[in-house]
């Protein structure tokens, strides 16, 4: 208990310090006269089109669960997504991460650690396959600089961040390839490390490692390996669109292209571990609206605000139909996670 009530005081003081900065010098004014002023078309199809990366990511994590269960419903997928974004945007610590593959492998009957293990691989081909695009749009700098106005000093925020990034997704790649290749030794090093432990501990947990191996078992494939990118361009690529479509949403023309460091901003605010992504993702969108595109600052807090509310509000929604469906709590979720965890 007390576990939790200091990750709770951690997760909304770090909140309340981006919204500080988020919030600051803006006139409110403005700001409220930006909220409404939107093209209604554009803003109708983005809430529209809110569940699409929901649809994409549940197709691109099938191609991870057939190598384990080949009749796996697409419904049950896309109802576990849908489910883990709404536990990950209504509690701190984004649980729903944990949430998602515990659920599906509960209605599809597969192993809880196969389905983890799924789950932090495509964490990882995110991250890469944002910084592989943030990589192509700095080293084509030559090709669009005289008519893009972002700040020197955004590109090198651009470059550290996109080595951070990275340095991260390869650390982990190689820890867990590490772990799929040479099973047998890490699984000796697992057993030994546990031998402390009581030996009803320590099965469990041996048996969810053994798991979590079996999840990357797609690996042993070049095939599977490049397909698996591919799924994950097209994605990423999707969630790229989206934001696009939401400028035209405020009279904002931008070429698709140079909205890749805009979107890996987001990325990055998002990734922060806040109630409803609240804080992260409203600095990061600031800084990338105000820094890449030299937008007011009134209307970058403005369209953050609105882009926002309708993944969230949509999401939930979408969320509440399917656990009121399938007759679950929020509750019962938000304590699968932590039981976990």
């Amino acid at each position: 208990m007390k576990k939790n009530y200091i990750r709770l005081g951690i997760a909304f003081l770090l909140t309340s310090v981006f919204l500080f900065f988020f919030f600051r010098s803006v006139e409110w004014n403005e700001v409220i006269n930006y909220l409404t002023d939107v093209d209604l078309k554009f803003f109708i199809l983005i809430i529209v089109l809110v569940p699409v990366h929901l649809l994409t990511r549940s197709f691109r994590w099938r191609f991870l669960l057939i190598h384990e269960k080949k009749d796996v419903k697409f419904y049950n997928m896309c109802a576990s997504v849908t489910i883990g974004f709404t536990v990950t945007l209504l509690f701190p610590g984004r649980i729903g991460e944990v949430v998602r593959p515990l659920y599906l492998a509960k209605k599809e009957n597969i192993s809880r650690g196969f389905a983890l293990g799924t789950v932090v691989v495509e964490r990882i081909f995110d991250m890469f396959t944002m910084c592989f695009l943030l990589g192509i749009f700095l080293l084509a700098k030559p090709l669009y600089a005289s008519f893009f106005d972002g700040k020197e000093e955004t590109y090198s925020n651009l470059q550290l961040w996109g080595i951070i990034g990275v340095a991260l997704s390869v650390f982990f790649l190689v820890i867990i390839l590490s772990l799929y290749f040479f099973r047998e030794k890490a699984l000796n090093v697992i057993s030994s490390l546990l031998k402390p432990l009581p030996e009803r501990v320590s099965q469990k947990i041996l048996k969810a490692f053994k798991g979590f191996v079996q999840g990357l078992k797609f690996f042993h494939s070049v095939g599977n390996l490049l397909v698996y990118i591919m799924l994950s361009f097209v994605v990423w690529i999707g969630i790229i669109f989206y934001y696009w479509l939401f400028f035209f949403a405020y009279k904002i023309s931008v070429p698709f292209f140079l909205m890749c460091p805009y979107v890996f901003f987001v990325l990055i605010g998002a990734s922060i571990p806040t109630p409803g992504m609240t804080g992260g993702f409203h600095l990061f969108s600031r800084e990338g609206l105000t820094s890449l595109f030299d937008i007011d600052t009134n209307l970058a807090v403005g369209m953050t605000i609105i882009v926002h509310a309708a993944q969230v509000i949509v999401t939930c929604l979408l969320g509440y139909v399917i656990l009121w469906k399938e007759g679950v709590s929020l509750l019962q979720l938000k304590k699968l996670g932590e039981d976990v965890e």
